[in-house]
């Protein structure tokens, strides 16, 4: 279902105490913005490819979804609206970015949206998003006295400009331990460890501003992020262009990766029906 008349917020609502965001699957650029970027394939290269289809199991598990169509490079939903840094001292990218991961210029010369633009796109998608998520986590709050959200993300395994080498597959983050509780953390990444692939919390990627903002443990809210690298569903070039990424995407290969998520998701729910 869409949420509130806008075309481009699906919300898919369960009744379990479990959230999950999806802020940069989407694709869709408005036709009035297109022209602007310097290609269009460059405008969707950084999505979260394929996303939405790898967690499709969690419809099952009558979890909660809240994604937005909209791509990350006309607005990035998972940014402080304020477009205060993140990641200090590290390359990242802007709430309205004008680079991809790779530094690429993303807009024709003299295109780049000003801080007026900036404030009008984050009135028509960015505090609808979070205000739809809020709604949801309230929601299902009321009903069981405390909610996980799970905020969905993958990138590309090796970004040098971003990061040092090879990115562990599994990537936690839990703003450092702020926005959830530790026992769930733990038990998170107790299912990353028995699956034998890489995992680290709190590494490179910590949290967004989904998980920073939202996550409130003392009031019955854990936000934690799961940033996944994409080459354990998907093949992953050497080198992308717009030739050859994405690749399709291959329930057959997805499905090992998948199956360990479904654990985690599983573990989300157990901790949040039982944990008291």
């Amino acid at each position: 279902m869409s949420g509130g008349g806008n075309d481009w917020l699906v919300i898919r609502r369960g009744n379990a105490p479990l959230v999950l965001g999806l802020p940069h699957t989407g694709t869709d650029i408005p036709a009035e913005l297109e022209g602007r970027f310097t290609s269009p394939w460059l405008a969707r290269k950084d999505a979260d490819w394929w996303i939405d289809r790898l967690y499709g199991f969690a419809a099952d598990l009558d979890a909660t979804l809240v994604r937005t169509t909209v791509s990350r490079s006309v607005i990035d939903v998972n940014r402080d609206p304020s477009g205060v840094s993140l990641y200090p001292g590290q390359a990242t990218t802007a709430l309205c970015p004008t680079t991809s991961f790779d530094g690429e210029p993303l807009y024709r010369e003299g295109q780049e949206p000003d801080d007026a633009e900036v404030e009008a796109r984050k009135a028509r998608w960015f505090q609808p998003y979070h205000d739809a998520v809020a709604a949801e986590l309230e929601r299902l709050r009321a009903g069981h006295g405390r909610v996980v959200l799970y905020d969905c993300h993958s990138i590309r395994s090796n970004i040098p400009r971003l990061f040092d080498g090879e990115l562990p597959q599994f990537n936690i983050g839990t703003n450092s331990g702020e926005s959830c509780d530790p026992s769930l953390t733990a038990r998170i990444e107790a299912v990353c460890d028995e699956s034998g692939l890489p995992w680290v919390a709190n590494g490179r990627f910590k949290g967004g501003y989904t998980t920073r903002h939202h996550g409130r443990p003392d009031a019955g809210i854990h936000a934690v992020q799961m940033e996944l690298a994409c080459r354990g569903y998907m093949a992953e070039p050497a080198a992308v262009h717009d030739g050859n990424w994405p690749t399709p995407f291959d329930p057959a290969t997805a499905a090992p990766l998948a199956s360990v998520l479904n654990n985690v998701l599983q573990t989300c729910l157990h901790w949040a029906f039982n944990e008291r």
